[in-house]
């Protein structure tokens, strides 16, 4: 028995060994290629037109649920770059450089930003930085899947997987990831690996999807004058007493856990006790189990605070019992955890490309468009498309250029590789 132990584990030893190797040698050979070889000059050589042309689309206002302008210069970028370009029923610009079989790798990008309607999106320049709302996240992987599609049509290559160039709907916030939902459920059947690309950051890659949750937690009451009325419970108290106590709440450092109350509003004006109270709060954590436990301390910390309005209510004189405060939580999110496996093609094809160039990375866990393939089992990715940024979802969010073609290159070395090369 043990002797047959001892076989097996060898067994299954060597095969993982075989199967190593034969990734390295495929994308060895792959990276090897002439064609190949062009595709990395002309990303390299294109760098200035690839950031000027993400400015053009930083300064096309893409507010959440709000990306239709956005995707029509989109689309004409894609159809000038050689693809199919189409756009389905989400909103998705979806544009197809064709493959010798039905297998598809998907490059994505979102269109959409956090900032709302009216937001200053126009591109400002401070020395060798770029300056305005989403210019990084995300201008620069919309930029890149236009400059990588051009860069495959000039160097003339053939892949045996289709590539789909996507520029996508509802990454961020309560977009709900509606884009890639509705895209993995068209092409899952032939989906073999997806590559989103957010922001400019090399030194890491999201390999693991960030469980998360968005809720909106509303506090109706009666409402009334603030003086006459005085004693009446009032939302806006109850809510801020419920927060009070969330906030304190212990969450784990390990796994790692967070909260944010992103969004509050209720009342009408200074002088009248408000009849409704609402935020919106941010869920997040490393673990599905730990995320229950925290959703279960907010909603417990909300009925608190209400029971204390109350009770402070009817220490003022208002009688009976029964609350007259209701308490409403509406899910507006829910994205699925996941992860890669290790053996992955798709993680062999990017560490080879950090080999090539030269490039260090770690491995992370985020919230992404990655998210939904990757809770499905369809190997998943977030990179980076080069370059340096700060300030994301700010006002004075920033781009730096400078190096972006190596963000650039690790993309089309690890898209190429898992789509495999045709004479």
């Amino acid at each position: 028995m043990k002797r047959i132990l001892l076989y097996f584990t060898i067994g299954i030893a060597l095969t993982s060994f075989m199967q190593n190797f034969a990734r390295k040698a495929s994308a060895a050979q792959t990276q090897d290629d002439p064609r190949v070889a062009r595709v990395l000059d002309i990303l390299r050589s294109s760098v200035p037109a690839i950031t000027e042309e993400q400015i053009r689309i930083t300064e096309i206002p893409a507010p959440p649920f709000q990306e239709a302008t956005r995707a029509a210069y989109m689309k004409n970028l894609l159809s000038a770059a050689g693809l199919h370009v189409s756009i389905d029923a989400t909103g998705n610009v979806i544009g197809e450089f064709p493959g010798a079989t039905s297998d598809i790798v998907m490059i994505t990008a979102h269109m959409d930003t956090v900032f709302p309607a009216g937001t200053d999106v126009h591109v400002k320049r401070e020395g060798g930085r770029l300056l305005a709302p989403g210019i990084s996240d995300n201008g620069t992987g919309l930029a890149a899947i236009v400059a990588l599609a051009k860069a495959f049509r000039d160097a003339k290559i053939k892949t045996n997987k289709k590539i789909l160039f996507v520029a996508d709907v509802g990454e961020e916030g309560e977009g709900n990831l509606r884009g890639i939902r509705a895209l993995v459920d068209t092409y899952k059947k032939n989906l073999k690996y997806v590559i989103a690309l957010d922001g400019s950051a090399t030194e890491y890659v999201t390999t693991a999807a960030l469980a998360s949750r968005r809720v909106e937690v509303s506090i109706t009451g009666p409402g009334g004058h603030s003086w006459s009325d005085f004693g009446i419970p009032n939302p806006i108290h109850a809510l801020g007493r419920g927060i009070a106590r969330f906030v304190v709440a212990h969450v784990p450092e390990f796994p790692r856990t967070s909260f944010n109350i992103g969004e509050i509003e209720g009342g009408t004006s200074v002088n009248s006790i408000p009849m409704s109270a609402r935020m919106k709060v941010d869920l997040r954590s490393e673990s599905e189990t730990e995320l229950s436990k925290l959703e279960g301390l907010l909603r417990d910390a909300m009925r608190a605070g209400i029971d204390e309005e109350m009770s402070a209510a009817r220490e003022r004189g208002i009688a009976g019992n029964a609350s007259l405060l209701e308490l409403k939580i509406t899910a507006l999110g829910v994205r699925p955890s996941g992860d890669l496996p290790e053996n992955s093609p798709l993680l062999a094809a990017l560490l080879a490309a950090d080999n090539r160039l030269g490039n260090r990375s770690r491995r992370e866990r985020s919230s992404t468009d990655a998210n939904i393939p990757l809770s499905v089992g369809i190997a998943a990715i977030s990179l980076g498309a080069g370059g340096r940024s700060g300030g994301a979802h700010t006002l004075e969010e920033w781009f730096d250029p400078a190096g972006r073609e190596l963000g650039l290159q690790r993309v089309a070395l690890t898209t190429l590789t898992v789509a495999g090369l045709e004479p």
